[in-house]
């Protein structure tokens, strides 16, 4: 049996949707018109599709509680989908989730059945982990023992909730226990996506994560309008269209979802210049360009940041090997190299010991850089004589052998080898 706490957008989407899988669902809203609404067969907003779904499973597999408390008696597992609206300085009032767990508690026990807590509301990271933990611990309960905890964010669009809830891309559970992490995932193995179980964190952070990105895109996109418009003579929809006949939209050669995704910075002759090359320019038309100056500062800034967690772990007379030379895999190009600037800075901090490999490109940047660093003929060499290990490129080999370095402290620069070695291993300490 389903609960869902809030029967706005989220909700009753939530709701119907399980409902039509088959599953009996039971929900309650706070407001009295909008149950009464609801009970009569009316939508109280407009979104395509959940009107005839609300007629159809009204009174069948969705039944309408009039109190917390039949819901709570009536579920297992309950889905809290309550407004998180921004407080006046911008962060998420938590106040109405609050409100609804506290008052749901009172009605859950440490005996059988085993209730588990979902949130759906959108939250930013630590609300559950710290937040809704505390609030469980205020009314005597363990969180993941007594009462089951997990997040399970929303990716419905305005206008395309049914399709995205009946036939989603992914599933995100996260879970700090695995009875949680169970509970939830298990009520969507009718619909036929993948489901990744991660921590409560995760979960939270994905949906800020995308809807982060996606406010990025449209921004960035504003910014260079503009600079377009200034420029003069751009004809603005035009290059934006032409900008999506890009074949990296469609994933060939190369998918876009290569350039969202986190490493050690951008380089190649083409990408940094051609980034100041376009500053330099809005800066003379006196167009502001935050966003694009924000990645050009942000890409030195990473840079540094992996430098940080190397020194953090390594001391001035440590060996540091340094995998992965060209700017980016299949290639020898070492121009741009983030592993440039990374040995060079090692180096004018005193960190003189350090042995270098690639499988391409080391010959390369031998010969345009004359840095005093060793060259490593086999990766087994340096692995072999490095206590503390960078990988600043993707190469395939250092996957296919990723067991060579169960035995040294990895700082994967590029997010590439991490879920294969160690926790222990590849941690460094947090800023």
């Amino acid at each position: 049996m389903i609960g869902v706490i809030g029967l706005g957008f989220v909700g009753l989407t939530t709701s119907l949707g399980f409902a039509h899988q088959g599953y009996k669902v039971y929900g309650y809203d706070i407001s009295k018109s909008r149950r009464d609404e609801l009970r009569r067969g009316q939508m109280p907003f407009h979104e395509p599709h959940l009107g005839k779904h609300l007629k159809e499973h009204l009174g069948r597999n969705f039944h309408l509680c009039e109190n917390l408390s039949g819901l709570m008696d009536r579920s297992s597992v309950i889905f809290y989908c309550v407004g998180t609206p921004s407080s006046k300085q911008g962060q998420a009032d938590l106040s109405f989730l609050q409100a609804a767990i506290e008052e749901s508690l009172r009605y859950v026990n440490s005996g059988l059945p085993r209730k588990t807590l979902v949130i759906k509301s959108s939250v930013p990271p630590l609300t559950a982990s710290e937040a809704v933990c505390s609030w469980i611990r205020k009314k005597g309960l363990k969180p993941g023992a007594d009462v089951g905890l997990a997040s399970n964010p929303e990716f419905l669009r305005e206008g395309c909730a049914w399709n995205d809830f009946i036939k989603p891309d992914r599933i995100v559970i996260g879970a700090d226990d695995p009875l949680s992490a169970k509970s939830a995932a298990a009520l969507y193995k009718r619909f036929g996506a993948p489901v990744h179980s991660v921590s409560l964190n995760s979960a939270e952070f994905i949906k800020y994560l995308s809807n982060g990105f996606l406010a990025s895109m449209i921004s960035f996109s504003n910014e260079m309008a503009m600079l377009a418009e200034t420029i003069g003579n751009v004809d603005v929809s035009k290059v934006f269209h032409i900008l999506h006949e890009d074949r990296r939209w469609k994933g060939k050669p190369a998918p876009m979802s290569g350039y969202v995704y986190p490493g050690c910075g951008f380089g190649g002759n083409c990408l940094p210049k051609d980034a100041q090359a376009l500053y330099y320019l809005a800066y003379k038309k006196n167009c502001p360009m935050p966003i694009l100056k924000g990645a050009i500062d942000n890409n030195e800034r990473i840079k540094n940041e992996v430098v940080r967690k190397i020194t953090c772990q390594a001391g001035k007379k440590d060996v540091i090997g340094v995998l992965g030379l060209a700017f980016k895999t299949g290639i020898d190009d070492v121009r741009g190299s983030p592993a440039l600037f990374i040995i060079r800075r090692l180096l004018a901090l005193g960190f003189s010991n350090i042995i270098v490999y690639d499988p391409l490109a080391a010959e390369v940047f031998r010969k345009s850089y004359g840095l005093p660093v060793k060259y490593a003929p086999t990766l087994e060499d340096a692995v072999k004589h490095s206590k503390v290990l960078v990988l600043l490129t993707s190469w395939p080999e250092f996957k296919k052998k990723s067991s060579l370095f169960k035995t040294r402290v990895l700082i994967d620069g590029r997010y590439f080898l991490t879920s294969k070695v160690s926790k222990q291993n590849s941690h460094v300490p947090s800023r």
